[in-house]
């Protein structure tokens, strides 16, 4: 499946990562001097995604501002200045904005390096595996082992045919979801109009048995505080040069 939408929950307000997103929005932080979102949009960009929705609230102006200077992929604002909406709300507010095709889920301020030059990238893999008929999501989600910045705790356990379960000992695969997701629009059809969280549609996909996983190939990293802007970009800088 091609996927040429997406989604990009950008709006939070980055509160961990004070005294840094008191004059800033947190994707627009810099790591190894490239904003944080501009790793996802580049991602999608390169996955072949031709237009974005991306959310703000917190320095909306200056979001806005940056996001103007982007002509791949095309971006759409979701305006959310006046209430915050949530990763759930903020996603069925801004897939409103979108056709009723397949779409990309990403997080602005989670994001993956090592994709293999000349092979599919992790976006085009997660296209590849997603399948409606089976699935309400697929998710990528990688091994703690290959995170920086994770608070050390797995989110799911994978089984062998690439279903995803609530994280318990002994049960499945151990894996962190590493922020991004295949999807249709359709599934949040029915969702609420005010702000709740995602995670209630990740418990219906896996009671209906229907919320999968893809290993991710390269190195998350995830940037929660002003310390781990340093660790990030040392992984960045010691996964360039082992390359």
């Amino acid at each position: 499946m091609k996927i040429e939408n997406a989604m990009v929950l950008a709006a939070g307000l980055g509160t961990r990562l004070r005294p840094v997103t008191n004059t800033m929005p947190k994707p627009l932080v810099k790591i190894s001097g490239k904003p944080m979102i501009d790793y996802a949009l580049d991602a999608l960009a390169a996955a072949g995604v031709e237009r974005a929705v991306v959310n703000v609230h917190h320095f909306a102006d200056q979001m806005v501002e940056h996001l103007s200077g982007r002509r791949h992929p095309e971006i759409l604002i979701s305006d959310e200045t006046s209430e915050l909406m949530n990763s759930g709300g903020g996603l069925a507010k801004g897939l409103s904005l979108l056709d009723r095709r397949a779409v990309f889920v990403m997080n602005a301020d989670l994001f993956w390096i090592g994709d293999r030059a000349g092979d599919q990238s992790n976006l085009q893999r997660l296209a590849r595996y997603f399948d409606p008929e089976r699935m309400d999501m697929a998710l990528l989600c990688v091994t703690l082992a290959d995170t920086t910045g994770h608070n050390g705790r797995n989110d799911f356990s994978l089984a062998e045919d690439g279903r995803l379960t609530r994280y318990q000992e002994g049960s499945g695969s151990p894996v962190v979801y590493a922020g991004a997701i295949a999807m249709m629009p359709a599934l949040l059809d029915d969702a609420p109009k005010d702000a709740f969280n995602l995670n209630i549609y990740f418990d219906r996909a896996i009671a209906a048995g229907r919320l999968y996983g893809l290993m991710m190939e390269g190195h998350w990293i995830t940037v929660g505080t002003p310390e781990a802007i340093g660790a990030a970009e040392a992984a960045i800088d010691g996964f360039a040069g082992a390359a």
